[in-house]
């Protein structure tokens, strides 16, 4: 039973899943939207809402906590210095998954996880 278990394995090692939603994450908000398959694009979801939130809250242990996940300082930097603008009066939801369709190789379901910017 899988009760009181969040997140999904995605038949990854937990150092493999760390990793790879580090680099995802990192990469959603350097370039505001990637593609991806829509399980990995769901969890997603949650840390990238998690990283806005610090951002939104902008003291130093946040950026700190913020720094921890994502990979690169430029991007921590201006994800802190813009998310007041952007993100100011949303109370969550910062994030959009739009269907794309079936991958041609395998048929996985692929989307695009965007960060929604406007008001």
């Amino acid at each position: 039973m899988r009760h009181r278990k969040s997140g999904v394995k995605l038949n990854r090692t937990s150092s493999h899943r760390k990793a790879m939603f580090r680099n995802m994450v990192t990469s959603l908000f350097k370039y505001t939207r990637i593609k991806t398959t829509e399980a990995k694009a769901k969890e997603l979801r949650k840390l990238a809402d998690k990283m806005v939130t610090l951002a939104k809250r902008g003291d130093l242990h946040a950026r700190r906590q913020a720094l921890s996940v994502i990979r690169e300082k430029d991007v921590v930097h201006q994800l802190f210095n813009d998310a007041a603008e952007k993100f100011g009066n949303r109370q969550g939801g910062y994030t959009r998954i739009i269907k794309l369709g079936l991958r041609a190789g395998d048929a996985a379901p692929m989307t695009m996880i965007e960060l929604i910017t406007e008001a």
